[in-house]
């Protein structure tokens, strides 16, 4: 399919508005994580991503 085959954008582009899961907190959930494609997509911040990697945590860790 081509660029000029799709008809126009008539209106805005919907956004998308996930925020942390976390209880109490106001973040952008930027981190997704779902096991399967049937489960609906859980959102966190970085602060409370559960499945964040040692690396990520020490690197974290450093930037304070």
């Amino acid at each position: 399919m081509s660029d000029t085959d799709r008809p126009a954008l008539t209106t805005a582009p919907h956004m998308y508005l996930h925020y942390c899961e976390e209880t109490d907190c106001n973040e952008w959930g930027s981190w997704g994580n779902s096991p399967s494609s049937a489960a609906p997509t859980r959102w966190w911040c970085f602060e409370h991503f559960p499945h964040k990697s040692y690396e990520q945590e020490q690197r974290r860790d450093r930037s304070r």
